[in-house]
């Protein structure tokens, strides 16, 4: 009987626990924290949430949700934390899989033992260990938890006096009252913190590299990612691109009368930033827009542009770093954060190592999870099998060029998908790679 590890309990590995519990094949669940959720759980006692007070989904719950569970139709189009949380809590009831995790236990280890894995792990309360022998580890930790913060410094940062902080650690916008905030950054979380403090503080300056995308979260009254059942969805991704382009002129106008520089990329050559409140908030004068900071004082920041401003306080939004702190460097190396999977999940000279939900989907992880967890399941129970080690390494070669091809070059896009797309390709897999079975010899 084989037994494998789940290392994390957020929306990702509870996926996994329950595709693994679906098909009786017998499983370990570690999480850190005392609940499942994640980075939805908010003031998550793992130390590893993101969330903060406000946040909600950027994907609408028909995106998000798993398809072995669907959200109740009492939820919003775009629900907020508390209640992703409470949907984690039902999935988790309905299926049963609470006795099988193993809360406020950290996994401290992760090492090849044979055609085996030995997983350490530590109870955060008692300080015992325990190590345990798994057929296959599948790591779901997450990979907004690790703070990236800029390298190297800016000049003159160490002489700065006001603060700095991580938006993994922002929560709330009533400790920037009164001051002048620096936001950098022009993703999603830059957007919705800079347009929070932004109604507190003296003044919210909102910096960035280079321009975005920015997306509503409805178009012409339709939540904007059902457009991917769309026709458009389906026609060719310059085609998708144009129309895109199209359908947000003609919502929100030009991005330059917001004050916003234009970006130099097509709308689907990087992540999505989605926000309804900030070209709003930009167009009421309430946030100012600068361009990338050069150097810094004890009491200002210089911009490219060659201007200045006193500033009490700067909020990084520079996004997260991919981390296996459980495993060596030498057998995962997530540098760049790009560990290098096969169909961004199996890493292909550790057998019986696997990776959930460690994808940039344009789209929500949750599906993508769950789907993962599918094909996994299949290559365990002997259904799939894996093709040799260079024709893996030539699917993830082909992966990187694709990507470096369609994206913005960034350490956002070593791991983005395409939803849709991406779904069709672990299909495909799936059928490539079935085991044929004889069928059983007739009784003699």
């Amino acid at each position: 009987m084989r037994k494998v590890c789940v290392i994390g309990a957020g929306s990702s590995g509870i996926a996994a626990c329950q595709v693994l519990a679906e098909r009786g094949i017998d499983y370990d669940c570690f999480e850190l924290g005392s609940d499942v959720g994640g980075n939805w759980r908010y003031m998550n006692d793992s130390g590893q949430s993101s969330a903060y007070r406000s946040l909600h989904i950027n994907t609408s719950r028909r995106t998000m949700q798993y398809a072995s569970f669907p959200m109740s139709d009492d939820y919003p189009v775009y629900p907020g934390h508390a209640q992703i949380a409470r949907y984690f809590d039902a999935f988790v009831e309905h299926f049963g899989l609470r006795p099988s995790i193993s809360f406020r236990t950290e996994v401290v280890d992760v090492c090849p033992r044979g055609d085996q894995w030995s997983v350490t792990t530590r109870h955060r309360d008692t300080e015992s260990s325990t190590s345990q022998t798994y057929d296959a580890v599948l790591v779901a930790n997450g990979h907004h938890w690790k703070p990236r913060w800029p390298q190297p410094e800016l000049p003159g940062a160490a002489a700065f006096r006001g603060t700095r902080t991580h938006a993994h650690d922002y929560r709330t916008p009533e400790p920037f009252t009164g001051k002048r905030v620096l936001v950098l950054g022009i993703g999603n979380s830059a957007c919705d913190i800079a347009v929070e403090t932004s109604r507190v503080s003296q003044r919210t300056f909102l910096a960035m590299r280079r321009g975005a995308h920015i997306l509503p979260k409805y178009l012409f009254g339709t939540p904007t990612d059902h457009l991917t059942n769309s026709w458009l969805a389906r026609a060719p991704l310059g085609i998708q691109d144009r129309g895109l382009q199209l359908l947000l002129r003609l919502s929100r106008g030009r991005l330059a009368d917001y004050g916003l520089p234009t970006p130099a990329h097509r709308v689907l050559a990087a992540h999505p930033t989605i926000s309804d409140d900030l070209l709003s908030r930009l167009g009421h004068g309430d946030i100012g827009v600068k361009p990338a900071p050069r150097s810094m004082d004890e009491t200002r920041v210089h911009f490219d542009d060659g201007s200045s401003e006193e500033i009490d306080a700067i909020i990084h939004c520079t996004g997260y770093d991919v981390s296996f702190p459980f495993l060596k460097s030498e057998l995962i190396d997530p540098s760049d954060n790009d560990p290098g999977l096969y169909h961004r999940v199996v890493a292909p000279d550790l057998p019986g190592l696997y990776f959930i939900g460690l994808v940039q989907p344009l789209g929500a992880i949750m599906p993508l999870a769950e789907a993962q967890s599918h094909w996994v399941a299949d290559l365990l129970e002997g259904r799939c099998e894996l093709p040799g080690q260079a024709r893996m390494l030539k699917e993830i070669s082909a992966y990187r060029a694709r990507t470096a091809r369609r994206y913005v070059a960034s350490t956002r896009h070593t791991i983005q998908v395409d939803a849709r797309a991406y779904l069709r390709e672990l299909a495909k897999e799936r059928r490539r790679t079935a085991v044929r079975r004889r069928p059983a010899a007739p009784p003699s």
